[in-house]
């Protein structure tokens, strides 16, 4: 492997990477929403969970050449990968990548479902201290880490990501982040239409009561085998919901504009009323309402 590190077109306006990192393919939490089982990871040659043993190795060599020419942005770990499932207690490949990061300061971002980012807050606290930020993102901090649900509820969590760990061990694990000082944001990616958009109410409550540093709230997206994959979940567990999705999709990816609108509507209203910041910077809602992300 020769290249490790993924550079964006553009930043991504939500969680500010102008970089992904990504040391595993695949991953063993097996999300029945994951978009990578429609996307190009879904599709490679690469069936099973495979380890990139030489990433740190590989990533040393770019971010060395990044750090000379002064291109510093956030590396977001992962965009198509959990980076601290459970094979990482055994490789520590993440670690060792967050070690490379830190010796060059950059910015990184921390997309996780895992308890097991707790481990690494050590090296997370070094890279918040010193990372270089771009300049128009001085007011940020360093290391940004974001817990991601699809929903509250354990039973409905064991369907849906069999291999993650429980939301409430994930809420405990945010609540130890913050207590570290670093920040931390709730992303509630994807909330499930007809089966967790009744628990936004109590999703906001508690980003509120854990005093995150921010939310995101999304509907999914279902593309190829991802819904596929998706919609037989929905059949086998919710078959009353089968018809719904069905409709609400209507052969696209993303759910009706009617749905969306109303969605994000609804996402105003909570962080206006639970006091929430939505984005790690401001995201303008109404646009969300009118256009799918």
């Amino acid at each position: 492997m020769r290249k490790v590190l993924n550079r964006h077109r553009r930043r991504d306006e939500w969680f500010l990477d102008d970089y992904s990192l990504n040391p595993y393919y695949l991953c063993g939490f097996n999300c029945m929403y994951c978009y990578i089982r429609g996307g190009r990871y879904g599709r490679k040659e690469v069936r099973e969970l495979s380890v990139k043993v030489n990433a740190p190795r590989v990533l040393d060599k770019e971010l060395s050449k990044l750090a000379r020419a002064g291109e510093y942005g956030f590396i977001a770990l992962s965009s198509a990968t959990e980076p601290w499932q459970q094979v990482e207690e055994k490789y520590k490949v993440t670690r060792r990548c967050l070690e490379v990061i830190s010796r060059y300061r950059f910015p990184v971002h921390c997309l996780t479902k895992s308890t097991l980012i707790l481990r690494d807050v050590d090296v997370l606290r070094k890279i918040s201290e010193a990372a270089v930020l771009p300049e128009d993102l001085k007011d940020v901090s360093g290391v940004l880490v974001t817990f991601s649900f699809s929903t509250l509820r354990e039973d409905v969590a064991r369907i849906f990501e069999p291999g993650a760990p429980t939301p409430r061990e994930r809420l405990k694990a945010a609540e130890k982040v913050l207590n570290e000082g670093l920040t931390c944001g709730l992303a509630f990616i994807p909330v499930l239409p007809f089966i967790s958009d009744s628990e936004m109410k109590e999703m906001a409550a508690v980003a509120r009561d854990l005093g995150v540093d921010y939310v995101f709230f999304s509907p999914p997206t279902l593309q190829g085998e991802c819904r596929e994959s998706f919609l037989r979940v929905v059949k086998t567990h919710f078959p009353e919901l089968a018809a719904k999705y069905l409709k609400l999709y209507r052969g696209k990816w993303f759910p009706s504009k009617r749905y969306v609108a109303s969605f994000y509507r609804r996402v105003k209203e909570l962080c206006e009323k639970y006091g929430l910041k939505f984005g790690v910077k401001p995201i303008n809602l109404e646009k969300l309402a009118s256009s799918p992300r």
